[in-house]
């Protein structure tokens, strides 16, 4: 099984669509939060269109959505798919993953949740730097900003049966790979 992992596309389809390009044989794409909105602390980024950006996630049938602090009710009346709030537990594989945005507390508060929900990924996005690493048997992963990186890249993460990588959209080159 492949899992393609995203966040924080804010609105961009330019980089949305660079983003499907690198996952195109993921079985599933789990996105992380602020699907169609900048919000008001971010630039417009490049190939901003959320109209466009909501036709084409509804065109997708493998994708799974948490809510992001962006994201608001009139999302969901242009996007098909759930968005589901606050946290999305998942067993996909073996795989047992808990993903939420990750705003509303400290991020070691999330991490004790999934493991007390025997998670062995936690998921998140928010903050638009790209993280991997294990804590314990949990394995940490925030795939970064597709569309508005607060680091060096445009990047997704992709989760396979032995390692997790982390992914730059636009060179294509692996930014980290992490054994499972």
């Amino acid at each position: 099984m492949k899992i393609g992992v995203m966040s924080d596309t804010h609105g961009s389809l330019k980089y949305f669509e660079k983003a499907l390009d690198v996952l195109k044989d993921c079985d599933y794409i789990l996105h992380g939060g602020d699907i169609l909105y900048h919000g008001p602390r971010n630039p417009l980024p490049d190939g901003y269109s959320p109209m466009d950006l909501s036709k084409k996630i509804n065109t997708l049938n493998n994708i799974i959505f948490t809510c992001g602090n962006c994201d608001s009710d009139v999302d969901q009346m242009v996007i098909t798919h759930p968005i589901q709030t606050p946290y999305v537990f998942l067993e996909l594989g073996k795989f047992r993953m808990f993903m939420c945005h990750g705003y509303k507390k400290e991020k070691e508060e999330f991490i004790q949740m999934a493991k007390n929900f025997k998670s062995n990924i936690f998921i998140s996005g928010h903050t638009h730097i790209k993280e991997l690493y294990k804590d314990g048997d949990l394995i940490v992963l925030n795939p970064g900003s597709t569309s508005i990186p607060k680091d060096d890249s445009h990047s997704v993460a992709i989760i396979e049966d032995t390692y997790i990588s982390l992914i730059d959209i636009n060179t294509l080159e692996t930014i980290k790979t992490l054994s499972i």
